[in-house]
């Protein structure tokens, strides 16, 4: 509860200081491009008519799948890869090799492989979390204390038993961490991948106003997918905070 007050005090101070300089430059600048927020915020009751619930379900519903894709995937991958040195050999070096790469530069060819619809976005999204979660999870499991190993077999624990009681504990707190991060980079790249093939999602919905140059509907949208990355990061560390109660995370 303290963690959440916290960050709730962190958002409000971050929330007024942007929206201070937001105002002093619509005020110096006088341009249609960087509207005044005092009149953004008074269309703010239109969004619920243009249904920006829609659009926020299928936004959180491509992150949900490719978040869900990308632990089902790399959690086992980091496992192995921490608890074997032969398949860390075998698959660091294309883990370092594909980590850097731009993911949005793979939209031309995750579309032409799974077309233009959902699939494509979800797999943007996984390909942008799995490697945060392998990485984050072969660290984790090679800085275990082998000592908690050799106490759990002691005690006649076989390799599923230590492994859902020592190594998933263990690994919770930094893939929590790491979750938290990958998140924010899936909400901040939807405006690029709800570009096409689309007519619901936050990103739709933003390019959308822009198009149509309807700057207020802009930056509401803008708005709303800055509430949406927030409320999904403060999630995480209300979880964390529940499964993670001996960690300082």
């Amino acid at each position: 509860m303290n963690r959440l007050i916290k960050h709730g005090i962190i958002f409000v101070q971050g929330f007024l200081l942007i929206n201070l300089l937001w105002w002093l430059a619509s005020t110096v600048l006088d341009i249609n491009v960087i509207p005044n927020p005092i009149l953004v915020y008074k269309q703010f009751p239109t969004i619920f008519e243009d249904n920006i619930y829609i659009h926020i379900g299928a936004s959180l519903k491509r992150i949900g799948l490719g978040l869900l894709l990308s632990l089902l995937v790399g959690v086992p991958i980091g496992i192995l890869m921490g608890y074997s040195k032969i398949a860390n050999k075998i698959l660091y070096p294309l883990i370092y090799f594909s980590y850097p790469i731009p993911k949005t530069a793979l939209l031309p060819v995750t579309m032409l492989l799974w077309g233009m619809r959902d699939g494509s976005k979800i797999a943007i999204i996984f390909l942008i979390i799995v490697f945060q979660v392998i990485v984050s999870v072969r660290d984790s499991v090679s800085h275990i204390d082998r000592t908690m190993y050799q106490v759990t077999r002691s005690a006649g624990a076989n390799k599923r038993q230590i492994i859902r009681h020592v190594t998933l504990p263990a690994i919770l707190p930094e893939l929590l961490t790491n979750i938290r991060v990958s998140l924010g980079t899936a909400v901040s790249i939807l405006f690029f991948i709800e570009a096409y093939g689309t007519k619901h999602g936050m990103g739709y919905y933003i390019l959308d106003a822009w198009s149509r140059i309807n700057y207020i509907d802009m930056y509401l949208g803008i708005i709303v997918i800055s509430i949406v990355g927030f409320i999904l990061f403060v999630s995480i560390d209300i979880i964390a905070d529940k499964i993670c109660r001996w960690s300082s995370l």
